[in-house]
């Protein structure tokens, strides 16, 4: 903890936020997961790529929509960790091509394609603990993808950003600092919501 009332704001919602993640049964979890990939599926526009994330512990599943986008032949891209806490990419190929990685993760075993990658999808789902009402996502404190959003923004590209989360994570309002980007939309078991974009931002 520091002597920023922000910072100290952020690490309690954060714990909190953990702690009701894990005070949800395993099927609870699975249910939400099976309803985030039926809401989430339309945002994928045809033949487009997405940028995904493999959930871990009790975070909102991501595997049936991993799963329904391979399918489909969506072509997947999932973040490999680096050294520095920035992200190169690779293609999901499968629940079997995927290895355990630092901090818990699991990654694809592809050949990584490139931190710039990221600049092809159409479609960017960002993990997040929360989002309030203006789009502003609350993430774990990384920095992670913050690093992502700044590499989009060099690149021109301009993709949907959305984060997957339970029903009760969608809040009112967050501490927000003036780098905080929006994501466009926050994808929950009971539907799509969307965000109007913010000025500078």
């Amino acid at each position: 903890m520091t002597d920023d009332p922000l910072y100290n704001d952020k690490a309690a919602l954060r714990s909190q936020l953990l702690a009701g993640r894990r005070a949800l049964s395993p099927e609870r979890r699975a249910a939400a997961a099976l309803a985030l990939a039926e809401r989430a599926l339309p945002l994928v526009p045809p033949g487009a790529a997405v940028a995904a994330y493999v959930s871990v512990g009790a975070e909102p599943g991501t595997g049936p929509l991993l799963e329904l986008l391979r399918e489909r032949g969506v072509t997947v891209l999932l973040p490999l960790l680096l050294a520095d806490n920035d992200l190169d990419w690779a293609p999901y190929q499968g629940r079997e091509r995927l290895s355990p990685a630092g901090r818990g993760l699991l990654e694809p075993t592809a050949p990584p394609l490139g931190p710039d990658a990221v600049g092809a999808a159409a479609l960017v789902l960002l993990p997040g603990l929360a989002v309030d009402r203006r789009g502003l996502r609350l993430g774990r404190g990384g920095g992670s993808y913050d690093r992502v959003l700044a590499r989009l923004a060099r690149l021109g590209a301009e993709p949907l950003l959305a984060t997957l989360l339970y029903d009760a994570e969608l809040l009112d309002l967050l501490p927000a600092e003036p780098h905080d980007r929006a994501v466009h939309a926050a994808v929950t078991p009971a539907g799509v919501h969307r965000f109007p974009a913010l000025p500078g931002r």
